[in-house]
């Protein structure tokens, strides 16, 4: 299983993505809570659950030491325990949908003139435009040029 991000996590902690991003903090949050699953008579790990880098990175959630400390408490705890490795799996998966604000886009227009509405950007849903495209000026409306003096605004008025 991958690490969880240390830049998923911090983000989440900070309140990015919306509604979905605190939905997906409180499912890392409730998944770490979980206790330890062990057989009878185990005795649980002596390594972290997670809950102290979890509230450490809420307290702080731009300390990348935290969300370092975060991510590896995690990892420890996914390959000692299946039921919370499952867990996390399924959580890692979800939370990475949460449009965080990381990232980089590159928006390109070239080759011409275009016509109409352009939006440039990451992460759109539900747009619509209400204006119709412009139109391309005919060729009878373009300017000619002056074959006297290479005007090619208007003809020469002659008086």
């Amino acid at each position: 299983m991958d690490p969880v991000s240390v830049g998923l996590l911090a983000a989440l902690a900070g309140g990015a993505g919306g509604e979905l991003g605190r939905q997906a903090w409180a499912g890392l949050s409730a998944l770490v809570r979980r206790p330890f699953r062990r057989d009878a008579g185990e005795e649980a790990p002596s390594v972290s659950s997670g809950e102290a880098e979890l509230r450490r990175l809420e307290e702080d959630p731009t300390d990348q030491q935290q969300a370092q400390a975060l991510s590896t408490a995690l990892a420890v705890r996914a390959a000692l325990d299946t039921d919370f490795r499952t867990g996390l799996a399924a959580w890692q998966e979800q939370a990475e949908l949460v449009s965080t604000g990381d990232g980089t886009v590159h928006n390109t227009i070239s080759g011409g003139t275009q016509h109409g509405p352009v939006l440039q950007g990451r992460n759109f849903s539900g747009l619509s435009f209400t204006t119709p495209p412009s139109v391309p000026p005919s060729p009878a409306a373009q300017p000619t040029a002056d074959a006297d003096n290479g005007d090619s605004t208007s003809p020469p008025v002659r008086g």
